[in-house]
């Protein structure tokens, strides 16, 4: 394809979105995977895009895909671009719920089954009967960037939070150190943070704010040592199964006794941990608006 200009109709979102999926991976079957089409619809839209672009954006050999420079250089733009379209279906979707009086409810672990959790919900049902609920229950990993983007309207979660987010606490308890059951200390009644130093924690992926993560692994520890970690993990679930494997250990609220009992695991007192909380939690740009000042209300109504 020679320069020359643009030699058609702009791309459409989804075509951008196609470019920078590829872009990303450079591998048109990982590509097409993450996407779920077919390597040949995605080869044909990428060309069907350089067309209308009037440019190349991808080197093709039999073994490689690599950006052309003209790709390097419009890749950020067509990034930035599905960004703000999804950007904007997100706000505009929270503003329809306002309008409509739907919430969505956030949750994460096992928050949906807490006495504070149930409690607020109950408030908020018996002092708006006309509002709809939606709970929908999270990720350790994806919690806070729901919050964020305003897929959930409110979150009930364990602080700390990123700027930008307010919260209403609920509730403090003890965390306690989440063994594998063939560990040594595991068969103790009680531990320190120093006997547990040598022990790798599990790690959680680059997008979790590390002002969480750090204060849920306890980085870095007293002593100004910094945490050795191991395994990521995404999920309670994927959480425990790296610690019962004895890859890992972690910190969890007391709670975690008796909601995620598992075999190959055991729940230890530390202490000199310091305890956790549990909130109600809401973007501050947000809290004004009618269903989110309605759940603030329920909650100060039910502590």
């Amino acid at each position: 394809m020679a320069g020359g200009g643009v030699e058609g109709p702009a791309p459409s979102l989804h075509q951008l979105r196609l470019f920078v999926v590829l872009g990303e991976e450079l591998h048109f079957s990982r590509a097409a995977a993450r996407l779920f089409i077919t390597q040949s619809a995605l080869s044909q839209q990428i060309r069907d895009v350089e067309r209308r672009l009037g440019v190349r954006l991808f080197e093709r050999t039999s073994r490689a895909v690599a950006l052309t420079a003209a790709g390097r250089a419009l890749l950020p733009e067509a990034r930035a671009a599905v960004d703000a379209v999804a950007r904007i279906r997100r706000i505009a979707d929270a503003q329809a719920r306002q309008v409509s009086g739907r919430l969505v409810v956030g949750s994460v672990g096992a928050e949906a089954a807490m006495p504070h959790t149930r409690a607020v919900l109950r408030a908020l049902t018996d002092r708006n009967p006309r509002m709809t609920l939606q709970m929908v229950s999270l990720s350790i990993a994806d919690h806070l960037t729901a919050l964020v983007r305003q897929e959930v309207d409110v979150m009930f979660l364990r602080p700390p939070v990123p700027a930008g987010v307010e919260v209403c606490h609920l509730a403090t308890e003890p965390r306690v150190a989440c063994l594998s059951a063939d560990d040594p200390l595991a068969a103790l009644p009680a531990v320190t943070l120093a006997q547990l130093a040598d022990r790798p924690m599990v790690a959680v992926p680059e997008k979790v704010p590390r002002v969480w993560w750090d204060f849920w692994t306890v980085n870095p520890r007293p002593d100004g040592s910094p945490v050795r970690y191991g395994p990521v993990v995404t999920d309670m679930e994927s959480l425990l199964h790296a610690v019962a494997g004895g890859e890992a250990m972690c910190f969890l609220p007391a709670a975690a006794r008796d909601l995620f009992p598992r075999p190959g695991i055991r729940y230890v007192d530390v202490t000199d941990l310091p305890p956790c909380t549990a909130a109600l939690a809401w973007l501050a740009r947000r809290r004004d608006e009618p269903t989110i000042g309605a759940v603030r209300e329920a909650a100060r109504a039910a502590l």
